[in-house]
């Protein structure tokens, strides 16, 4: 049983209504930013003239540093502030978005996902701390967490169709969609004043104290030890193998699903980008939908279904994408084939996973730990993204686009038995989340 932790001052319903809407509004802006790696891939192949291979690299410059930060940082931001990091990564995205379309090349494109990555390590590590302190139950904190993660999602949607609207249709190698990046730097200025603007409530964790978890008392870890002492526990060791395996799969399909609509099913870039924003759309409409399945059904049970429809699908649209013809560029919607309609639909079935795993998860420890938790979180599900994308775009490079995302068929049996175990060892030690 998780003994309860105390914030040092309680926030009123409309306070906290403020701090959720503040957490919204910065994980929408990173949501246009993490997510537009597929669409700058597509741009950068075009642009800069670099392979499929190399490209696939920026997940790495976004993603490792995600993890290395959250490793060295998480446990100690708490100490730091919330505010103060959240201040700190909105201010060093707005000028790497500023100098994209002054240094334009691809080494600039790698500075900024770097940039990328290392703020929003401490972002997500606020974000996630945050919604502890202000959600009061476990379902509470369930339909905060849908929510954040659905208008992330909402925030991917709008990054594809803000894209696609610098893309010049006609010179498709042209700089001109590097100048969205100075309206993300704008973005990214007003929402530090907002964030200033919000009175967060602070974590009341003592130096020394002990915590009940599984039934066993410990002394309370601080720092990096504090993140790796959650290893022991074997719940948390079977939800990291789900994140990881979750994220490969989300990543390899969502970044190169730009790629996969051009060099398969032979769409112009502007239109490769948009119709993407319908897997996007899905991701928004499941988690947001999910909120509600939730209240009624196990999480494990409608998770499970969610992984069978998903590979159900993937079997069931590659088929019919051999037979079209990719050189005959398509540059209107009602040009495009039904397959480029219905593969995004598996977004669907994918959007409910990670939030409600993460959930169960933080649920199931006392809210002083949700920052070291959250660090876990980070630096696995970055892992995960970061060798999703390589292979998804090695075998895209030396092979073509249909097997490389009929091999994302593997990691979904292989998330489909972590599921199951996750639940037993979390029947075993934490019964009271079930």
């Amino acid at each position: 049983m998780v003994k309860p932790s105390t914030t040092s001052s309680a926030l009123t319903s409309m306070g906290s209504l403020q701090v959720l809407i503040c957490l919204i509004v910065t994980y929408f802006i990173f949501a246009i930013l993490l997510n537009s790696v597929g669409t700058v891939i597509l741009q950068s192949i075009e642009t800069f003239k670099i392979s499929k291979t190399a490209a696939s690299a920026l997940e790495g410059f976004k993603d490792l540093p995600i993890a290395l930060v959250s490793f060295f940082v998480a446990s100690y931001l708490p100490r730091f502030g919330f505010k103060p990091a959240m201040l700190l990564g909105m201010g060093c995205v707005a000028i790497t978005c500023a100098l994209m379309p002054l240094f334009s090349s691809f080494f600039m494109t790698k500075m900024l996902f770097m940039s990328v990555g290392i703020s929003f390590a401490l972002i997500k590590v606020s974000v996630y701390a945050l919604l502890g302190l202000i959600s009061a139950t476990q379902k509470h904190h369930a339909s905060n967490m849908n929510i954040v993660e659905g208008c992330f999602m909402v925030g991917v949607l709008s990054g594809y169709w803000l894209f696609a609207h610098f893309i010049d249709p006609q010179n498709p190698a042209s700089n001109s969609w590097l100048n969205v990046y100075w309206l993300l730097a704008l973005g990214c200025l007003l929402n530090m004043v907002l964030i200033g603007l919000t009175q967060f409530p602070k974590l009341a964790s003592p130096e020394n104290t002990t915590v009940t978890v599984a039934g066993n008392e410990a002394s309370e870890a601080t720092g990096i030890t504090s993140m790796l002492s959650l290893l022991a526990l074997p719940f948390v060791l079977m939800f990291i193998l789900c994140a990881f395996f979750y994220v490969l799969i989300e990543q390899g399909i969502g970044t190169w699903l730009p790629t996969f609509n051009k060099d398969v099913i032979g769409l112009a870039n502007n239109l490769s980008v948009q119709i993407t924003s319908i897997f996007a759309a899905c991701l928004a409409i499941g988690r947001l939908g999910a909120g509600v399945i939730l209240r009624r059904m196990h999480w494990f049970t409608f998770l499970a279904f969610c992984i069978t429809a998903m590979a159900i699908l993937m079997l069931s649209i590659i088929p019919l994408t051999w037979g079209i013809d990719a050189s005959l560029q398509i540059t209107q919607w009602h040009d495009i084939p039904a397959a480029a309609f219905a593969l995004p639909l598996i977004g669907l079935f994918m959007a409910p996973i990670y939030p409600a795993i993460n959930s169960v998860v933080l649920t199931a420890l006392p809210k002083h730990k949700h920052a070291s938790m959250t660090g876990l979180i980070i630096i696995f599900s970055a892992l995960g993204g970061t060798l999703g994308s390589l292979i998804t775009g090695t075998i895209f490079d030396y092979f073509n686009g249909q097997t490389a995302f009929y091999f994302m068929l593997i990691p979904m049996s292989i998330l489909l038995f972590s599921l199951f175990m996750y639940r037993l060892k979390l029947e075993k030690t934490s019964p009271d989340v079930q």
